[in-house]
C-alpha cells in the first residue's frame, strides 16, 4: 500500500507540475498583460472565462493531491529505514506547495476574480504570476525528491555498487 500511495503522489505531482507550467506559459498570458505604455493589465473576464481552478484544479490538485500529500505525510511519519528522511522530504515539500495554494494562491485568484483593472490589481496579478515560479520550483522539488524515494524503493542496491560495474561495449558498428 505504500508504494502505491507513493506512485499516485508522483503521478499526480507531475501531472500538477506540468499543468502548471502550461497554465504559466500559455493561460495566463491571456490574463495578464503588459506594455510600457500602459502597464501591466489585468485582465478578470479572461480569468474568469476559463475559470481554471473549478474546471481543472479542483479535480487534478485541490483535492486529489491534498488528500495523496496528507497521506503521503502520515505514512511516510510512520515509516523506517533510510527512506523515510527521503519520503518525508518529498511529502513536506508537496505539503508546503499545498500550504502556499491555500494560504495565497486560491484566495488571491478568487480576490483578482472579482477586480477590475487597476494598477493595484495589475501589480496583485504580477505578483501572483512571479510567485508561480517559486510554486513550480517547491513542486518540482517534491517530485525530486519523491523519485529518490521511489528509485531506493525499487533498487536498492547503492549507486557505488553498480559503478564497479562495467558495461558491455555499445557502439554501433557502422557499415564500411
Amino acid at each position: 500500500m505504500p508504494t502505491i500511495l507513493l506512485w499516485l503522489l508522483v503521478i499526480n505531482l507531475g501531472i500538477a507540475f506540468g499543468a502548471g507550467l502550461y497554465e504559466h506559459r500559455i493561460v495566463v498570458s491571456r490574463w495578464i498583460r503588459a506594455s510600457s505604455a500602459t502597464g501591466v493589465q489585468w485582465d478578470a473576464a479572461a480569468a474568469r472565462q476559463d475559470d481554471t481552478g473549478r474546471r481543472f484544479w479542483g479535480f487534478v490538485s485541490t483535492g486529489p493531491l491534498t488528500l495523496l500529500t496528507l497521506a503521503n505525510v502520515i505514512v511516510a511519519w510512520r515509516s523506517t529505514g533510510a527512506v523515510r528522511s527521503w519520503w518525508l522530504a518529498a511529502a513536506g515539500t508537496a505539503l508546503a506547495d499545498r500550504l502556499f495554494t491555500f494560504s495565497y494562491f486560491i484566495p488571491t485568484m478568487i480576490r483578482l476574480m472579482r477586480a477590475t483593472d487597476t494598477a493595484r490589481t495589475g501589480a496583485s496579478a504580477q505578483r501572483w504570476a512571479n510567485l508561480n515560479y517559486l510554486r513550480h520550483a517547491i513542486v518540482f522539488g517534491g517530485v525530486a525528491g519523491i523519485t529518490a524515494r521511489v528509485r531506493a524503493l525499487l533498487c536498492p542496491v547503492p549507486l557505488a555498487h553498480h559503478n564497479r560495474k562495467r558495461l558491455p561495449n555499445m557502439r554501433l558498428k557502422l557499415p564500411t
